[in-house]
């Protein structure tokens, strides 16, 4: 199946095409997404070894959902699961296009880029791979207080960290 056919077959609604879409972008963090229509709902459920985050993955499925503006779907449920549980930790039900006031500030990400820069001291025989394992370590201690963060773009080269986070 072509890209065009994929991103056609889910604008018309098809569980199977959203799923695919979905995890195209899921995989990369670990999480499987399982879509389909169950009485006049789209139930996704996000499965991963780690419990995941309730508040960011539905505002994701919201924001993907609402941008690819399939009709046929109005209502979504979302249960996020543990690999290997029977039951899922959590769940969240909305209407598509109405968005809860608690949830529209997460659904407008906000960028954080954190960038370090540092020199080495050939006096004191500190490498770039030093100051990259500095860079880290600060970058980590710093993002540590961030709740609620996808991690978009990481780069490190000659001595200097960039990492951009999406919340």
């Amino acid at each position: 199946m072509t890209q065009p056919n994929i991103l056609k077959l889910a604008k018309q609604g098809d569980p199977q095409a959203i799923a695919f879409l979905m995890n195209r972008h899921l995989h990369a963090k670990g999480i499987t997404a399982k879509v389909a229509f169950k009485d006049t709902s789209l139930e996704v459920i996000l499965e991963s070894a780690k419990v995941l985050n309730k508040q960011i993955l539905v505002a994701f499925i919201r924001k993907g959902l609402t941008a690819l503006g399939a009709a046929s779907v109005e209502r979504v449920k979302v249960y996020g699961q543990q690999t290997g549980e029977d039951f899922p930790a959590w769940s969240k039900e909305f209407n598509l296009g109405i968005a809860e006031d608690n949830e529209q500030s997460s659904s407008n990400p906000q960028i954080l880029t954190v960038s370090i820069n540092l020199s080495g001291d050939t006096a004191r025989e500190l490498t770039n791979h030093d100051f990259e394992i500095i860079a880290n370590k600060i970058t980590t201690d710093i993002l540590s207080s961030c709740n609620y963060v996808f991690i978009q773009k990481v780069s490190i080269s000659n001595g200097s960290s960039v990492i951009t986070k999406q919340r």
